[in-house]
């Protein structure tokens, strides 16, 4: 037996992987598309990536990083807005399937985790990650322990409140911070400004083709590294709102380091540098404190199933 060796999934929307993992290494890998219509079929998808993954017959123990609020005994994902889970015993499920050990994580959690230990926040103890895609998830880690709460649904940070009255989230409330630092929100920002204002938006608008349907968030992000003004407007919004949040979070978990996860964090500088501004006026006893560092992940899209597998270890 390998014991050295965990395999790990991160379940997606649209797609689910799996790794070989060891010491925080993907040794080898496999990726196929989510079915998110069908619960079950989603559970035969990820009993395919395991048992397809070579030398899989000799791990016995497999983490699952899934997209949604995890029990905190790591056996069932109770809600996904994503997939069509609801109080779902996937633990058990895969488990039956593969005569292997199974945890289930939250995916955000299981990417914080393996930042957390093996990416860009290795050495310090106290981390809170935030990771912006399609909406803001989290992971925090204090004093070297991940933090799960009460019913296992700590750090879904995107749905702290910051405008009370603002723009309405997809979890049904409004003002959730993820309705104005995701990259939801950015493409939400750009699409409106070419629509009430096409000449500012000229370049938005060229590379989408003449759509303002069409923008999406790779198109923002090339017109800003153009240096596209209408493009880094809408990209020192989502900054100015993820300082916000951020010094919110200082304010409650006091960490060493912020890790910027996701999607929209390959924009790099594009991000940070609004961000940090934002952060360091908004800090609370900023005079009388070292202010955490804000950095960007360095695992990538890979986070997941490191993380999953280290955690399916614990």
């Amino acid at each position: 037996m390998h014991m050295s060796m965990t395999i790990g999934v991160d379940v997606g929307g649209t797609k689910i992987a799996a790794g070989l993992v060891r010491d925080g290494n993907i040794i080898s890998s496999i990726r196929k598309p989510t079915p998110a219509q069908d619960a079950d079929a989603v559970v035969q998808t990820i009993v395919d990536c395991i048992t397809e993954l070579p030398q899989s017959d000799s791990v016995a123990r497999v983490g699952i990083g899934a997209a949604g609020f995890v029990t905190a005994d790591r056996r069932e994902v109770v809600f996904s807005p994503n997939l069509p889970w609801r109080n779902f015993p996937l633990a058990q499920r895969v488990e039956d399937a593969t005569g292997k050990r199974v945890v289930v994580e939250n995916d955000a959690n299981a990417a914080a985790w393996a930042e957390y230990r093996f990416g860009v926040a290795v050495g310090a103890q106290s981390v809170a990650v935030v990771t912006v895609g399609t909406g803001i998830g989290g992971g925090i880690i204090i004093d070297g322990q991940l933090i799960r709460g009460a019913s296992g649904f700590a750090a879904e940070i995107g749905h702290i409140c910051l405008e009370p009255t603002g723009h309405r989230c997809n979890c049904g409330l409004t003002g959730c911070w993820e309705a104005y630092s995701s990259g939801s929100a950015l493409v939400r920002d750009a699409r409106q400004v070419a629509h009430e204002n096409p000449t500012y938006a000229a370049r938005l608008l060229e590379l989408a083709g003449g759509s303002a349907e069409a923008v999406t968030g790779h198109v923002v992000t090339q017109a800003a590294q153009e240096g596209d003004p209408c493009a880094l407007a809408c990209f020192n919004n989502i900054g100015h709102w993820m300082g916000y949040g951020l010094a919110d979070l200082a304010a409650v978990l006091d960490p060493e380091v912020f890790v910027l996860a996701g999607g929209v964090c390959e924009a790099g500088d594009l991000l940070l540098t609004p961000t940090r501004e934002s952060f360091e006026k908004l800090l609370t006893a900023r005079a009388y404190r070292r202010t955490p560092q804000i950095m960007i992940a360095t695992l990538g899209p890979s986070a997941g199933v490191i993380g999953a597998a280290d955690l399916g270890t614990r």
